[in-house]
């Protein structure tokens, strides 16, 4: 009932394509995840600098090519959220991981809360990553929770 909801819309033409669009994906989710914690760690050290255009600019580039790479994966392969699990749960963490991004870089002004957002969202990225390594919403838990298949 739920794919009537959601038609197909593989790109085929894409298809031949996918390694690349794959292996582009995987470079940006590593740049945006470095570009983040470096900024993270230097706006904890006091260096406001990290906060200027020029790398909120280098950090939106990243951002909108990994979300385009991430879309035309989506659309190639046709993935439903709702009926591709670890798609909706890698979703749901990237609304947390930004948040929390965003608390940590600019939103909070004491230390603590500053350094415990960065963390938990570098815990959060992490986990992202591995929910969509595995292809499971369980991610790295999967095999504490499965206790070994």
């Amino acid at each position: 009932m739920v794919a009537s909801l959601f038609p197909s819309r593989t790109v085929p033409e894409l298809l031949p394509w996918y390694p690349q669009i794959k292996m582009a994906h995987i470079s940006l989710v590593v740049a945006s995840g470095m570009l983040f914690a470096w900024r993270g760690a230097m706006v904890l050290a006091g260096r406001t600098w990290v906060m200027g255009r020029h790398w909120r600019m280098f950090s939106y580039v990243i951002d909108t090519g990994l979300l385009a790479a991430g879309a035309t994966l989506w659309a190639t392969l046709s993935l439903n959220p709702l009926m591709h699990l670890w798609l909706g749960a890698k979703l749901c963490l990237l609304l947390v991981y930004v948040v929390l991004g965003s608390m940590a870089l600019k939103r909070v002004r004491t230390r603590v809360v500053q350094q415990t957002c960065l963390v938990a969202a570098l815990a959060v990225y992490g986990f992202m990553a591995s929910v969509a390594y595995m292809h499971d919403p369980l991610g790295l838990l999967l095999p504490w929770v499965s206790h070994g298949g």
